[in-house]
Order: C-alpha cells, then structure tokens, then sequence
C-alpha cells in the first residue's frame, strides 16, 4: 500500500521551528522564511528576537493597516517591537553576532551538507549579485545555526547533499535542518532524522535526500 503524505506549509515548518526554541533565548530569524517564526512563537514563552540591522524585541509582524515602514527588520519587512525592545547602531549588532550573544540563529540556505556545512549566500553563477549580509557572522556567532528550507529544489534536487557546491557560509556550523517533509540534525557522523510528516516512510526520505539517515 502506497502511504500519502503533505508537506509542511510555510507557516507549519514555522511553528515546527517556533517549537524547539527554548524560554528566554536570544534568537535572530534571517531574511526570508525564517522572519514567519515570529508569528508562531508559543504564547507564554519568552523568546528576544533580534535583527542585525539593530533591533532587539521584535514582535510578530503588524497586523494589515499597521504597517509603520520606520520599524523594519534585516529584510525591511515591517516589524513591530515588544515594550523593553530596544534599537541600536548596525556595529554594536554585529558585535551581538560575532560576541557569542546569540543563542540560535535561523536561516535559509542553498544547500546543507550532512556534515553541517552551509551554503546560503551566492549560487556562484556568473552575474548573480553576492548576498552574503550577516550571514557568515551569525553562522559562526551563534550557540546553534538551524537552518529553515524547502528539502527539494524546484528541479526536484536535494537541497541536503554529500558536499556543497556552492561557496560556503560556514564549515559544521548548521546543527538542525527544517524542512518542509522532516526535521534532521547534523553530526559528524552525518544525518539523523528528528521528525518527519505523517505518511512519510524513512526510506523514501533517504531516497529525495540521496543520503543514508539515522532513526
């Protein structure tokens, strides 16, 4: 019998996220998907966002019509700040970053390697504008780096390889993967899997991935 299975909405692998982080972290949520885990964070746990354009507190996201375009995060979508949320100069939140303060950083990627090598900055294609922003830092700055993606490219490829071939963000640095079909972590040793949706056998995991995963 063939078992069926859905893949994790945007916002679904954002609560995912939300879920695993723990009360009082100091956590920054990189640009793009990353930013949705603000609006899922469990009601009661405190948790102190932090954007590398300065900001320390951030909410989830103003509701439509609230919008105060002052108030913006690393990806200039608008934000709102939570009371005791502070601004600061962009220097002083690098130095956040690269000072061991943060205790997660979430980010997007191109590629992960099993071994927690990331490649989230530039394709390496010819002409493609470098995007490298904070990334390197909050990569090596941060207590832990998860990462948060679509599992497979939009030609079908796994976004979860051997190596990577793009350049590199960080050597070992990403400990978790998110993705939309299963939660892995990075060993030395290579996959393990944490979870994975409803329906989803580990072999055909294995499979999309093309790397073998502990259970």
């Amino acid at each position: 019998m063939t078992m069926t299975y859905q893949r994790r909405t945007k916002d679904q692998l954002a609560a995912r996220v939300a879920q695993d982080i723990f009360d009082g972290a100091v956590v920054n949520l990189g640009i793009g998907q990353p930013t949705r885990v603000a609006n899922h964070l469990p009601a009661g746990r405190e948790v102190i966002l932090h954007s590398e354009n300065g900001i320390l507190g951030m909410g989830p996201a103003p509701a439509a019509g609230q919008e105060d375009y002052d108030l913006i995060n690393a990806g200039k979508q608008p934000v709102t700040l939570l009371p005791g949320g502070a601004y600061f100069h962009h220097a002083d939140s690098f130095a956040m970053m690269r000072g061991g303060h943060l205790d997660i950083c979430v980010l997007g990627a191109f590629q992960v390697s099993a071994t927690g090598d990331l490649a989230n900055w530039s394709t390496g294609e010819a002409g493609a504008i470098p995007a490298v922003g904070g990334a390197m830092d909050l990569a090596t700055g941060a207590k832990q780096t998860w990462v948060m993606m679509d599992l497979l490219t939009k030609q079908g490829e796994s976004k979860i390889v051997a190596h990577c071939s793009y350049p590199l963000t960080g050597i070992g640095c990403v400990k978790r993967i998110y993705t939309d079909l299963a939660t892995l972590a990075c060993t030395p040793g290579g996959l393990r899997l944490i979870d994975k949706v409803d329906g989803l056998d580990p072999a055909e995991l294995e499979r999309l991935v093309g790397l073998p995963i502990a259970v």
